[in-house]
């Protein structure tokens, strides 16, 4: 289902929670570009949740997000269908469940290829993706490009995907201070991206969860105007996550609102 309110948003509350979960996402068209290619989505009864800013023009970039998000979460709806995870091939020391969310980036590569192939003003189109899997207290993530995944924990907050960005890759180099790459003319370069290649470079990771753990998953569309501390005490600060979205969003906004803005806020309870 993908709601017209706020019409890049794909979502299920189904099934048997492995933990019992608070969900809530908002995406904004910010104050510059005319239409929003931002798309996230979840189904938390599965335990998975995704987020994807396209890029491409010509409406493309919103196929693409849409086509990702769409594409993850069908994959999981067929393996709970099934009872099982389709066979997976990788040598990451990660868990099952990750190597789960890299076979589905993979799918949803394959499924924004295949869209390309049948119309040719797509060409060119893409999008990052960030991806997370709760199954009991273990939070499997993947990734591809500079939308991002937090876990609040506290009074700490914590980054748990690296930027896939040329300045940010130089940063991890040493070639450029944080500052200076957020300065940069370059920041919007991103190095990995699902649908610019047959094949996408996924990240998988997995992290420990507890209870009054949240997690964020967001576009750089937020963290391009807010710093990791703003966004904690905003967080901390509003009554629900759902008002958290609404004060992340419009901070983000306040502060230039320089492209589209997407936040979705899960905390296990």
């Amino acid at each position: 289902m993908v709601s017209s309110g706020s019409k890049r948003k794909i979502s299920r509350d189904a099934g048997l929670r492995s933990l019992p979960m608070e969900v809530a996402g908002k995406t904004d068209i910010g104050r510059v570009r005319t239409n929003n290619e931002d798309c996230f989505g979840y189904d938390a009864g599965l335990g998975i949740f995704v987020l994807c800013d396209g890029m491409g023009g010509e409406a493309a970039g919103e196929v693409a997000s849409e086509l990702g998000v769409r594409s993850v979460l069908a994959f999981f709806r067929q393996a709970a269908e099934k009872g099982e995870y389709p066979a997976t091939e990788s040598l990451a020391a990660v868990s099952a469940g990750a190597k789960a969310l890299g076979n589905a980036l993979q799918a949803a590569n394959l499924a924004i290829r295949h869209a390309i192939a049948a119309d040719s003003e797509k060409n060119g189109m893409g999008t990052t993706i960030v991806a997370a899997l709760v199954r009991g207290d273990n939070l499997a993530i993947a990734h591809a490009g500079d939308s991002r995944i937090y876990r609040l924990r506290g009074n700490t907050i914590e980054q748990l995907t690296n930027d896939h960005s040329l300045v940010m890759e130089q940063v991890r180099r040493g070639l450029l201070t944080p500052e200076q790459a957020a300065q940069s003319p370059l920041q919007n370069i991103i190095t990995r991206a699902l649908g610019v290649a047959d094949t996408v470079e996924a990240e998988l990771a997995d992290w420990a969860l507890a209870k009054q753990d949240t997690l964020l998953l967001c576009s750089d569309g937020l963290t391009r105007h807010l710093s990791d501390e703003r966004i904690l005490t905003m967080v901390a600060e509003s009554l629900s996550l759902a008002a958290a979205c609404e004060a992340l969003t419009a901070s983000a906004n306040e502060a230039g609102g320089s492209d589209n803005i997407t936040c979705l806020l899960v905390r296990v309870m």
